[in-house]
């Protein structure tokens, strides 16, 4: 399945993140054509502008405020797939209808979303790479 982020342009003009593929339960190309780095994924999974700690424990986060609405994050690297992390990235909703992490990267079809977001992904296709790098060393 072919998925594309999101219309040709957003309402403010701002270029859509290119089309990725869905391969079964997982996303097996990088979104951005190139490999993630693991140091820019660790500062974005622990950063606060994108509350991954709102609802996971993550292993090496320190003395952060970490929350427990979703699994902890520790060895999902040995758990998951790259492909099977870049999905859960990208748009968890396809992987469980149910969960409450958002789309960090679909931006076609979203609910509520403020007007400054419309069209637009949390994470750069870069990001999303930078991010799953690092959740595969969480062995």
């Amino acid at each position: 399945m072919v998925v594309a982020g999101c219309a040709a342009t957003a309402p403010d003009g701002a270029v859509p993140p290119p089309p990725y593929r869905v391969e079964g339960d997982a996303i097996r190309l990088s979104l951005s054509g190139a490999q993630g780095d693991v140091t820019r994924g660790r500062e974005i999974v622990l950063a606060r502008d994108y509350n991954c700690l709102l609802c996971h424990a993550v292993p090496d986060a320190g003395a952060r405020a970490m929350g427990n609405l979703a699994p902890p994050l520790n060895g999902v690297g040995a758990r998951l797939s790259e492909g099977q992390l870049r999905l859960r990235m990208v748009d968890s909703l396809l992987v469980n209808r149910e969960t409450i992490m958002p789309s960090y990267y679909r931006t076609a079809g979203l609910n509520r979303v403020a007007a400054e977001w419309r069209g637009k992904p949390i994470l750069t296709a870069q990001q999303v790479e930078d991010a799953v790098a690092y959740l595969l060393t969480l062995r």
